[in-house]
């Protein structure tokens, strides 16, 4: 696969969607491309679009819900539904919802969209693949912003805890939030040595590079879960919207939507 050229492809049907509804967060769902293609097209084994609930695939649980329009890309990429239902982003009658919902898109497993609970519905998924002895992964998406949530560390602390390691989190670490970066919120310091004090292997990439991921997801762990911090540029991919705070979670006017187009065209 040229990824260069499928995330382009992505990041346009992403753009797509959300100037189509004209709401939705474009910053945060243009940063985590890479990641999802990582885990998607390399890396997450037993996937089925013909049945998306297949009790051997592996699970991901997108905890920055606000992001689904990568995820909706991806699966509709994948066959998991029709393309033509992406511009139908957000609207009332439709099964793509601004935050994922398991009951209604194929191929989602997870309902997210309350930041933070995210890692607790990872950890407890793959809880419970140990208690059942099963050899299916679970992987968690997380967003920078959202690890001010305690929720999130006592989930750390859990998952830790029961050694899980068929859990695999996997940070998009873009710097900034709704309202500021994350210095200006509340920062996170050593993200990474924070993971590793709660018990995690951990692991830093370019977020962007889809090798270095897919390198440190294969790196063999044993008896504990797995941190991946991958350093991304919010808004990637277009040139006045990366790293602006501003596209957090603003709609594109007509001109904007044509220029970036035309960069992702490049």
């Amino acid at each position: 696969m040229n990824y260069e050229k499928k995330a382009k492809e992505l990041r346009q049907e992403i753009l797509k969607s959300l100037f189509a509804c004209q709401s939705g967060h474009p910053g945060g769902s243009l940063s985590c491309v890479e990641i999802l293609m990582a885990l998607y097209y390399d890396e997450m084994k037993n996937l089925d679009p013909k049945d998306p609930k297949k009790a051997d695939r592996d699970r991901l649980v997108l905890s920055k819900g606000h992001a689904c329009p990568t995820l909706y890309a991806i699966l509709a990429d994948l066959g998991y539904f029709p393309k033509e239902d992406l511009a139908h982003l957000r609207q009332i009658d439709s099964h793509l919802q601004g935050h994922p919902d398991c009951n209604k898109t194929p191929g989602v497993d997870m309902n997210t969209g309350s930041l933070g609970q995210g890692m607790s519905l990872a950890t407890g998924l793959a809880l419970a693949a140990k208690h059942a002895k099963a050899d299916y992964k679970v992987y968690a998406v997380v967003g920078d912003g959202e690890c001010q949530e305690g929720i999130v560390w006592e989930a750390a602390m859990s998952a830790a805890h029961y050694k899980l390691d068929n859990l695999c989190v996997l940070l998009d670490y873009n710097g900034l939030q709704i309202d500021g970066t994350n210095d200006q919120v509340m920062g996170l310091g050593n993200i990474v040595e924070k993971f590793k004090a709660f018990g995690f292997e951990c692991f830093e990439v370019d977020g962007h590079n889809i090798e270095e991921i897919d390198k440190a997801i294969e790196a063999p762990v044993s008896g504990k879960p797995k941190f991946i911090c991958c350093h991304t540029i919010k808004g990637k991919g277009v040139s006045f919207m990366e790293n602006q705070v501003g596209w957090h979670g603003r709609p594109l006017k007509p001109e904007e939507f044509e220029t970036a187009m035309k960069e992702l065209e490049a």
